[in-house]
């Protein structure tokens, strides 16, 4: 089972790339910094909660793990 500091630490380095990724997106899409800056800073918070969330089930069930 994953910490809950592990689970945390690879969703804000995802999202880190995320935002990056969605702020230039959204830069091209519309010309404005920032218009895709807050685009992109909304869609790593929605995506940050339920990153998380999605981890946190997925560390409780066991199906598919190997114990060694």
């Amino acid at each position: 089972m994953e910490t809950r500091l592990r689970s945390i630490v690879k969703a804000v380095i995802w999202n880190l790339i995320g935002l990056t990724v969605m702020a230039v997106v959204g830069l091209i899409v519309t010309g404005s910094l920032t218009a895709g800056g807050l685009i992109a800073v909304i869609n790593t918070t929605i995506g940050f909660t339920t990153y998380v969330l999605y981890e946190r089930v997925w560390a409780r069930i066991g199906w598919g793990r190997c114990h060694g």
